[in-house]
C-alpha cells in the first residue's frame, strides 16, 4: 500500500472532497523518507539559492527507494508536494530527486535536467539494479 490513509481522510474521499493539507499530512506520515528528502532539498534550495538542489546519494534500502518511487510516480502525490513546498520536482534513476524554484528563469535548467540527454548522462553501472 502506498499510503496509510486514516478513516477520516478516506471518508472525505468517499464524500468527494478532500482537504489537500490533510492529504499532504498523510503523505508526510506514510512516506517519511521521501518527505525528509524533499523537505531537506527545499530547505537547501532556500538557503543556498541557485537554480536547483538535488540529491546524489542512493536511498539506504529498498523501503526508502520505494517511498521515493511512490511519491514521485504518483501524479496526485507529486502535485500536492509541489504545491505544498512551492517547487517543481524532477526525478532520475530511482534516487536523484531535484527541486527547482517556480521561477521561469530556471526553466532551461529544468529542461536540461529532465531531458533525454540529462538522463543518459546520469547513468552509472552502480545504479543498474535500482
Amino acid at each position: 500500500m502506498s499510503l496509510d490513509v486514516s478513516p477520516a481522510l478516506l471518508e472525505q474521499a468517499e464524500r468527494g472532497e478532500v482537504d489537500e493539507a490533510a492529504f499532504v499530512d498523510c503523505v508526510r506520515t506514510s512516506l517519511p523518507y521521501a518527505w525528509g528528502m524533499i523537505s531537506s532539498l527545499v530547505d537547501r534550495l532556500k538557503a543556498d539559492g541557485g537554480e536547483f538542489a538535488d540529491n546524489l546519494t542512493p536511498p539506504p534500502d529498498e523501503q526508502a527507494r520505494g517511498q521515493l518511487l511512490r511519491a514521485l510516480a504518483s501524479d496526485a502525490i507529486r502535485g500536492s508536494l509541489e504545491r505544498h513546498f512551492g517547487v517543481r520536482l524532477a526525478f532520475q534513476n530511482c534516487h536523484r530527486v531535484a527541486v527547482f524554484p517556480l521561477d521561469p528563469a530556471v526553466d532551461d535548467r529544468l529542461a536540461r535536467f529532465t531531458s533525454i540527454r540529462g538522463q543518459l548522462l546520469n547513468q552509472s553501472p552502480v545504479l543498474r539494479d535500482c
